[in-house]
């Protein structure tokens, strides 16, 4: 018998879940995204080379990323809930022990790995649990949960700057920190969905009828937790393989625009403060793009992997444009629609994810597409570097992160074709069954 608190509720608490989910993206990604801020004041205070500096938010990156697994499989043996807590205690380690500064290594082991594994273990189950509590409404879900990411970035850039030259930045680090532990109560807002599933998982999976693969899949669906352990045998799934071919391709290309968006518009005779409004329009558009897509995506009007391929294309078609422009003007208008595009992919792939590999699956296949995709975002900065530098032209980092998105989509729809195609094997497979389960029918019949 199946626990009566395994259905996904799409509402109700699962609303709470969202809000959490929202502020923790915030307090994780977004200061993530605005650390660059400290970057001059540690520098100058340690009197260390750029690179050696840059080297705190590699390791956070890094540590982000690889970490993705390590928190998945904690969800899978306790609950979502325990590992955000430990997230926001990691995180406010990192930051606080960062205030004592004692030496670059000691930054690169607080605020550097500290605090990037407490961001993986913030943001990876708080974007799951999502989907665990949402099935109809996921793609919904998923895009207001990642616009949190967007809105505190936006409003943490003046904010910490204020902070820094009130406090300083060793001051600043401890005060984020402390902000950061708000992420333990959003934390314990993620009540777990089927807390009285899991002695009784086993159970249901072995209820369900061998023959019929489509109440399979739903079953699936309905079911949040029907494995206990991590499953690092997705990576023999072909379908899970594609998607996270994607992800690499996707990735190598998104953290390019970014890195090159303002050398370039100084290339153009920009002004270096018109140039700073650029980044605002990015976060204002992206915030945009994920609530609208999240909108349209929860209509069910089109499949969310052909949504996908469809805003992928369009990120790669506003690339290819984006250095056509040649005043401010322009570049804004182009960097708006990439933004929007972009906002827009980030706000789904999420749901798709899980629709390739479905819920009980869902945790284990997060953490590694996680760390698959990491490899991406680590080898597409310095290709796109390199490239620039042979061709002597920013324009050229934006051409290589278009093409790449190009290829990207193309595993997509190689994605798509594969599933049609085995949806199409199982009607066929399922068809002489129900003829046979007839003419026994028949048969009986005839000799009552």
């Amino acid at each position: 018998m199946q626990a009566k608190d395994s259905n996904p509720p799409d509402g109700g608490y699962g609303w709470v879940v969202v809000v959490s989910a929202f502020m923790v993206m915030g307090l994780t990604v977004a200061v993530l995204k605005t650390f660059g801020l400290f970057f001059v004041e540690i520098q100058q205070h340690f009197d260390e080379l750029a690179s050696t500096t840059s080297w705190i938010t590699s390791v956070t990156i890094a540590v982000f990323h690889l970490g993705a697994p390590v928190a998945s499989s904690l969800c899978v043996q306790y609950t979502h809930r325990t590992v955000v807590i430990t997230g926001g205690l990691l995180a406010f380690s990192g930051m606080a022990l960062g205030f004592f500064g004692f030496n670059m290594i000691w930054m690169y082991a607080t605020t550097g790995f500290l605090q990037g594994l407490g961001i993986s273990f913030s943001w990876t189950p708080a974007i799951s649990i999502v989907s665990h509590y949402f099935s109809k409404k996921r793609a919904l879900a998923n895009a207001i949960a990642s616009a949190g990411e967007c809105a505190f970035a936006f409003m943490f850039g003046p904010f910490f700057q204020w902070l820094i030259s009130q406090y300083g930045w060793k001051g600043a680090l401890l005060i984020i920190g402390g902000i950061q532990l708000n992420i333990c109560v959003c934390g314990v807002l993620m009540r777990p969905l089927a807390s009285s599933c899991l002695l009784e998982a086993s159970h249901c999976e072995t209820e369900t009828p061998p023959s019929n693969g489509a109440s399979m899949r739903d079953k699936e669906d309905k079911s949040p937790i029907t494995h206990k352990t991590f499953n690092w045998m997705l990576v023999r799934r072909p379908e899970f393989v594609l998607y996270a071919i994607f992800g690499i391709l996707a990735a190598m290309s998104f953290f390019v625009p970014p890195l090159f968006l303002v050398p370039f518009s100084y290339s153009l005779g920009i002004d270096e403060s018109w140039t700073a409004s650029l980044l605002s329009i990015l976060a204002l558009v992206d915030f945009g793009g994920r609530l609208l897509c999240g909108w349209y995506a929860n209509l069910h009007v089109t499949k969310t992997i052909h949504l996908l391929a469809m805003t992928i294309t369009l990120i790669s078609t506003s690339l290819m444009l984006l250095p056509l422009a040649n005043n401010y003007l322009s570049l804004a208008i182009f960097t708006g629609f990439y933004g929007f595009f972009f906002g827009t992919t980030v706000a789904i792939h999420i749901t798709v994810l899980a629709d390739v590999v479905g819920m009980p699956e869902f945790d284990s296949a997060l953490g590694l597409f996680m760390l698959i995709r990491s490899t991406g975002g680590f080898v597409g900065p310095p290709l796109a570097g390199l490239i620039v530098d042979v061709a002597g032209d920013y324009r050229a980092g934006f051409y290589m992160a278009g093409a790449t998105l190009v290829l990207s989509a193309g595993f997509l729809i190689i994605l798509d074709r594969l599933q049609q195609r085995k949806k199409r094997g199982r009607k066929i497979r399922t068809k002489p069954e129900k003829s046979t389960l007839s003419y026994c029918s028949l048969h009986i019949l005839k000799h009552q």
